[in-house]
């Protein structure tokens, strides 16, 4: 079925659930909460689709973008212990992990609209304009998306520096 083999639908299926937990937790919280039970998901559901791409994946950047995806995905859960860092550990956790979604979805949308209906896909090739336009919906996304997340950051941070009038 959609010419995916047994080790690429324990690939598809173990990577899918952290696409529903992101988007929960940026609607919810504003953005990828590593410490909740969607953020724990999350990472065992990126952790599994980032090491499984070696594989199953047939494209030579395949492995590069796995690669990218696991520092940006560690990197960001360790960011809270980055003490360095200081008022700019939400901002960088929030900016690495974005990056993660915006890694799953690249390759989520276009094998999606590649293979999608069985036989018959929506995009035959990747120079499709179809599959170009999502994909750059899919960019333009990602953008907006760490711009809002970090408006808010910093707006949340403002309120909380104010003094508490009682």
């Amino acid at each position: 079925m959609f010419g995916i083999t047994t080790l690429g639908w324990i690939h598809t299926l173990g990577s899918l659930p952290a696409i529903p937990a992101a988007l929960y937790m940026i609607v919810r919280f504003g953005r990828i909460k590593t410490d909740s039970i969607a953020g724990r998901i999350y990472f065992i559901c990126m952790l599994i689709g980032s090491l499984t791409i070696f594989l199953v994946a047939k494209a030579p950047i395949s492995p590069a973008i796995a690669i990218v995806t696991l520092l940006c995905l560690i990197a960001g859960y360790a960011a809270h212990r980055l003490t360095f860092l200081g008022r700019l550990q939400k901002y960088v956790e929030t900016l690495l992990l974005s990056v993660t979604v915006f890694l799953l979805m690249v390759p989520s949308v276009s094998e999606t609209l590649r293979r999608v209906p069985d036989g018959h896909p929506i995009a035959a090739d990747q120079n499709s304009p179809v599959l170009k336009a999502a994909l750059g919906i899919v960019a333009a996304m990602f953008i907006v998306g760490v711009v809002v997340q970090f408006f808010f950051l910093a707006r949340n941070a403002r309120r909380q520096a104010l003094p508490q009038s009682g």
